[in-house]
Order: structure tokens, then C-alpha cells, then sequence
């Protein structure tokens, strides 16, 4: 994890919802956390084989549940398939799981 370019890559659902990915993407970056986001307009399954290539440990997906209840979606690259979608958290608890997996 800590080796990893780009540690966390925001991928959001559609247009829609650019604001508040970029909202997640600075607040990450504020944390000390390396990410990217993805706003370009394709499928999500794309985004996120993609990001699996790109080899990114973690992807936050936002969509419009995650604006309206302030949390993001995560899925890990790495594991099990029905262990790679963590679901939704807070913000917050992200980054603690992020900074506990760089130790």
C-alpha cells in the first residue's frame, strides 16, 4: 500500500456526482493520501477494471446514496471477490483503514 503511486482512485457514478467526488479526492489528499480521480464519462465497471489494471489498492465509488447520506463506497483490489467490496463508511474511517495499512 504505502509503495503504491496512487494509493486511492475516486470513481464516480456519473456527471452528476463530480462535485462530490472531488470533495472526497481534497479531503483524501489533505490526509497524505496519493489519489486520483476518475471523472471521465464511462461505465463503472470500466473505471473500475481499470483501476484493478492500474493496480490501486483501494476504489471509492460515489454515487448519488453516497452524497446524500456524506459516505463513500469502497472496494479493495486485492482478495477474494466477496471480500473486495468493503461497502460504505465514513470518510473518516477510510482513512484510518488506509493509514493502519501503510504501517
Amino acid at each position: 500500500m504505502w509503495i503504491a503511486p496512487v494509493q486511492v482512485k475516486v470513481l464516480s457514478v456519473s456527471d452528476k456526482y463530480h462535485d462530490y467526488a472531488k470533495k472526497v479526492a481534497a479531503l483524501l489528499e489533505e490526509k497524505d493520501i496519493r489519489v486520483e480521480m476518475d471523472s471521465r464519462n464511462e461505465k463503472l465497471g470500466y473505471k473500475i477494471r481499470e483501476a484493478r489494471m492500474e493496480k490501486v489498492p483501494y476504489m471509492i465509488i460515489v454515487g448519488e446514496n453516497e452524497q446524500k447520506k456524506d459516505l463513500v463506497s469502497v472496494r479493495k483490489r486485492d482478495g477474494e471477490i466477496e471480500k473486495q467490496n468493503l461497502g460504505e463508511m465514513r470518510l473518516e474511517d477510510f482513512v484510518e483503514l488506509v493509514k493502519r495499512g501503510e504501517e
